[in-house]
């Protein structure tokens, strides 16, 4: 579906408004969907659609997942999430998988952004310049 600008606008809009203290308040984006349902605006199918794009992008945003190759101790898992806490800000949410197919080292995949500081990536940087 082709989104117009007007809507993307609106949508924008919507999604400022569901900001309060720089995160993205849960209440606030029901209710705004309910009154666009309700109200039925020109082109509101369009609205509701790059709002629900822009949700996901901050609920990306404000998600991030740390891999290792073994489980990692209590004091690295809270130095690691101060570390995320200090760069993305409060409200990120932080899940810990251990991969054993990473060998050692640690990969953050926070958004689009990724750190990958494994053993693997370095193996596999070594065979590709090879």
């Amino acid at each position: 579906m082709k989104i117009g600008k007007q809507a993307r606008r609106d949508a924008k809009a919507l999604f400022t408004a569901c900001i309060v203290n720089g995160l993205l308040d849960e209440n606030r984006v029901r209710q705004a969907v309910s009154a666009v349902i309700g109200g039925k605006p020109r082109g509101y199918a369009a609205i509701l659609s790059q709002f629900l794009r822009l949700v996901k992008l901050d609920i990306e945003k404000r998600t991030a997942m740390v891999e290792s190759a073994a489980q990692l101790s209590d004091s690295l898992i809270a130095s690691v999430n101060t570390s995320l806490a200090q760069r993305y800000g409060p409200g990120l949410g932080v899940s810990f998988v251990v991969n054993p197919a990473l060998i050692g080292g640690l990969r953050v995949k926070v958004g689009s952004d990724v750190f990958d500081g494994t053993v693997q990536a370095r193996l596999n940087e070594l065979a590709g310049g090879m």
